[in-house]
């Protein structure tokens, strides 16, 4: 009788130490912890939010807030460099499991994607060089221009919807950075891109670009993109990242790469 008590005594700590494993390693207080890890997608040649700096190293304004989102939660943040056009596939294949690199928020992309609130507002604009003395004061004035876009992105899914048959031509790159050389190498007349991209470029090479300030399209919402049975993961960086914004880091952040607080106070 005693070997039998001492028995089912041993089994039942077994068990109690497998579930105390189970909970530290699946979540146990409800957090990320130990070995767990989330691969965040994005462009890495995408200044200001995700780009190589001179040393090779991936430094910008998202992978600042996702990397203080991942110390907060306890959880170690892979980026995964994609390429931006393929960015469906990414996720849907689970080969990345959120995208932070300046999504916008679009109807297209909520087919195939959840989204946390939007932090940031953004716009198309157009990038031209210092020199350029095209005639462009409107959207219509783009008809029989040669455009650039980056493959992709909501500038080049917005030009294909309205202009497919009416630019000069349009040019697609899959880095950002070739659209650049390719605008001062004279291949393009124009780029058209978001807002934040462009101001950043213009300020970086202010002798050699500048912003031809016209309305196209619509302002546009960034979030964090999520695969669709994921909300659990999305409510949890979306709750640290609701901390990060009422502590005021997330403006130390916005104010370090842009030199102005742009995250949304008031958010959907």
């Amino acid at each position: 009788m005693m070997k039998r008590f001492f028995y089912y005594s041993l089994r039942i700590a077994h068990y109690a130490f497998l579930i105390a494993v189970c909970a530290l390693l699946f979540g146990g207080c409800g957090d990320f912890k130990g070995q767990q890890k989330i691969i965040v997608g994005l462009d890495d040649d995408f200044p200001p939010m995700g780009f190589r700096n001179e040393r090779g190293e991936l430094v910008g304004f998202d992978v600042d807030l996702a990397k203080e989102v991942g110390r907060r939660m306890g959880v170690n943040m892979v980026f995964q460099p994609i390429n931006w056009d393929n960015k469906r596939e990414e996720i849907l294949s689970g080969h990345i499991d959120i995208i932070w690199n300046g999504l916008d928020i679009t109807e297209e992309r909520k087919s195939y994607m959840i989204f946390s609130k939007s932090y940031m507002d953004d716009r198309q604009i157009v990038l031209a060089k210092r020199d350029c003395t095209l005639p462009v004061y409107s959207e219509h004035d783009l008809a029989g221009k040669i455009i650039g876009t980056q493959a992709g992105s909501t500038s080049d899914c917005y030009l294909k919807r309205n202009f497919k048959d009416v630019l000069g031509e349009h040019k697609t790159y899959d880095r950002f950075k070739d659209a650049i050389v390719a605008l001062m190498n004279d291949e393009i007349e124009l780029i058209v891109c978001d807002e934040l991209i462009a101001r950043y470029e213009m300020n970086t090479h202010p002798d050699q670009l500048k912003i031809i300030d016209i309305k196209i399209g619509v302002i546009t919402e960034t979030g964090i993109g999520f695969r669709k049975e994921d909300t659990e993961l999305r409510d949890r960086i979306q709750a640290t990242f609701d901390e990060m914004i009422k502590d005021g880091t997330a403006k130390k952040i916005s104010e370090q790469w842009f030199g102005a607080d742009l995250i949304r106070s008031k958010r959907r």
